[in-house]
């Protein structure tokens, strides 16, 4: 191998040159702001946006006019925990959420708490699923919102999101579902769930940076949200701004292509996301897999390995793009907030490396990447002997 093997698809994944190809226009000739209603370009750009508003829908099984478009899965988010609490009127509103959601939802979680509001934050099992039995008791009289994310970011466990949304549809509480590395992996759908609101990120699914959505379910029930955003009362006055056309043509572009693949590469990478686990198993000892394996992102594997500082890893294999965590919180000290609250001990934390598996992964680079992490690992185990 001469060059360096990417493993960070959770991180962020590479544009799709067909994804590419249709964003391109609008960057030139097609260069309308969509909400100039005067005229030939404000049309023109008006009508790819409402394009690709439907065919992010019809991935998440939604109807397009439920579609925010936003900058991105943070400001998604933001938008649905701030924007239901200020529109509950309850006097000290209640949310519950997990304690290994994204940064997004837990920073938001921890500034609403700071304006009065009640957080729950409730720990997941070791193998990082949500105890329902917890989260049922957890949810009383004022509960407006319960906040569990599909798929998470660090150690790929799916959450029993279709159970947990029967059990707010039970009880009058709405449900948002942080769904960013779900959606366009394995089918969504909104409806089936039980989900009332959903972040999702073009850059998460082979599209362009800087532009996500926030799934608002319109009937059954209807979520009223106060916009964070002002400003001309774009996005039917929830998320004031000029609208990224490009980025907007490039996310549905992505769908259309997600729709049509990923079920043959969910397949495709559990089948190299398995061997690279079983090199790693056979070629070393002391290695640790970090949440369930059973109910698992196909492209994703999180491990510790005993005795080796993740750091020093890292450092000693330039040639692979992996990681020790969320892209988000990677220049943060004292290890994952997602590790530490499923129970990894301190011995193995500062060794976790995350493996995200993705579109354009080859089989060559999982067996290239495996011989050399087993070959770093023994390596530094002799220099740092038990």
């Amino acid at each position: 191998m001469t060059k360096t093997i990417y493993l960070d698809y959770h991180a962020t994944t590479p544009v799709d040159p067909r994804v590419l190809d249709a964003m391109l226009p609008y960057f030139g000739a097609k260069f309308g702001n969509a909400a100039s209603g005067t005229h030939s370009f404000g049309w023109e750009a008006e009508g790819a946006v409402e394009v690709a508003r439907r065919r992010i829908a019809d991935l998440a099984g939604a109807d397009a006019r439920e579609i925010v478009f936003t900058s991105g899965a943070t400001e998604s988010d933001n938008l649905a925990l701030k924007g239901v609490v200020a529109a509950a009127g309850v006097a000290r509103p209640h949310i519950v959420t997990l304690a290994t959601e994204h940064k997004a939802v837990l920073d938001a979680a921890s500034t609403l708490e700071g304006a009065g509001c009640r957080v729950t934050v409730l720990l997941p099992k070791p193998d990082g699923l949500v105890d329902l039995d917890q989260l049922r008791e957890a949810i009383g009289p004022e509960t407006v919102l319960v906040s569990v994310m599909y798929a998470n970011n660090e150690i790929g466990v799916l959450q029993p999101v279709r159970q947990i949304g029967e059990i707010c549809r039970g009880k009058n509480v709405l449900f948002h579902c942080d769904a960013v590395q779900a959606f366009g992996k394995f089918p969504v759908s909104v409806d089936a769930d039980h989900i009332d609101l959903m972040s999702v990120s073009a850059h998460k699914m082979y599209g362009p940076k800087g532009v996500g959505a926030l799934y608002v379910r319109g009937q059954n029930p209807r979520v009223r949200l106060t916009a964070q955003m002002d400003g001309g009362g774009h996005e039917g006055g929830m998320r004031s701004g000029t609208l990224n056309v490009p980025g907007i043509v490039g996310f549905g572009e992505a769908c259309v292509v997600a729709a049509r693949e990923m079920a043959d590469e969910y397949r495709r990478l559990g089948v190299l996301r398995d061997r690279l686990k079983q090199r790693l198993e056979e070629g070393l000892d002391g290695v640790h897999v970090n949440g369930t394996m059973e109910h698992r992102l196909a492209g994703n594997l999180n491990v510790c390995f005993e005795r080796v500082e993740g750091d020093a890893l890292l450092v000693a294999l330039p040639d692979l793009a992996v990681s020790t965590g969320s892209a988000c919180d990677s220049h943060g000290h004292g290890g994952s907030h997602v590790l530490r609250a499923i129970g990894v001990p301190d011995e193995l934390l500062q060794s976790a490396t995350r493996f995200g598996l993705g579109r354009f992964t080859t089989e060559e680079e999982v067996e290239y990447a495996a011989g050399r992490i087993v070959e770093v690992v023994r390596r530094l185990r002799e220099q740092r002997p038990v």
